[in-house]
């Protein structure tokens, strides 16, 4: 068993966004990706963005010049 450590989640009203997250981000190489959302969280598409804690500015930065908007952006041991 994987052994949990604190990730950055970025979660999403809709499907929609979260998709569009993926995409911003492999187009501006920001390391990441979709996962369910955990367990101790919720979000409305069931979808969330997991990078590491320390990615919160450059996520932060692409997600606003791409206009994606969060549900909420937390850290979570996953």
């Amino acid at each position: 068993m994987r052994e949990k450590e604190l990730k950055l989640i970025v979660t999403f009203h809709t499907t929609t966004d979260a998709m569009a997250m993926e995409k911003m981000c492999k187009e501006q190489n920001i390391p990441g990706r979709l996962i369910p959302v955990p367990r101790a969280l919720s979000a409305g598409c069931g979808l969330s963005w997991c990078a590491a804690p320390g990615q919160r500015g450059m996520i932060s930065a692409g997600m606003k010049r791409a206009g994606i908007k969060a549900e909420a952006v937390k850290e979570c041991m996953v």
